[in-house]
């Protein structure tokens, strides 16, 4: 070898080693999978999840979990189904999404992280049950911050649909961003799978 070469012998042993040897599958992350299936199939679901809403659904004993599934394009331009965060329902004299109920309430701060004095009870991707205090009335809708322990803070718009007790209201969080909407399900699936670990063992380990 030369005695100014670059590389070492072994060095480029290595390398050539490298070149020759299959390379090692890299685990696509668990919220993306492959489909297998023919082209006309594949041009099918490509289509209708392009134009149209399209979501898996997975139902075990009185619950349901609806995954969105959507295009991703990647740096190489070719397309990967992803799914999104569920949906959780729970059924019963009718299917409702499924409610996290807080051990302790937690206030929902404004954007200097100060209590607006509106405490969640129970929270679901859909809507919120508040404990009113230090307020006369409810108020009519909100643009706060949901801040639970170990959780990025997520700005949430409720309107207010109806009061179900004498400190309590209920608010519809339909109007609020799709990408917190998108982090209120993600911080929900975490809570459910603390609940429910029978349904999340692969998470549990």
């Amino acid at each position: 070898m030369r005695a100014d070469a670059l590389l070492t012998q072994d060095e480029l042993d290595f390398i050539r080693t490298m070149q020759h040897s299959p390379q090692p599958v890299i685990a696509e992350p668990a919220s993306r999978m492959l489909v297998n299936g023919g082209t006309e199939i594949k041009d099918l679901l490509t289509q209708l999840i392009a134009q149209e809403q399209v979501t898996l659904q997975a139902q075990f004993e009185n619950q349901q979990m609806t995954f969105p599934l959507q295009l991703v394009e990647d740096e190489f331009h070719s397309l990967h189904l992803q799914l999104g965060a569920p949906n959780i329902y729970e059924e019963g004299p009718m299917v409702r999404p499924w409610r996290l109920t807080l051990e302790t309430p937690v206030a929902l701060e404004d954007e200097l992280g100060l209590s607006a004095g509106l405490w969640v009870r129970e929270i679901s991707f859909k809507g919120v049950l508040l404990e009113v205090r230090d307020q006369p009335e409810p108020p009519k809708s909100f643009d706060l911050w949901f801040a639970p322990d170990n959780t990025l803070p997520i700005a949430l718009h409720g309107t207010l649909q109806r009061r179900t007790g004498e400190c309590l209201a209920a608010y519809n969080l339909g109007q609020s961003l799709p990408q917190e909407i998108e982090r209120l399900r993600e911080y929900i699936l975490q809570a459910h799978r603390l609940a429910h670990p029978e349904l999340h063992p692969q998470l549990s380990r």
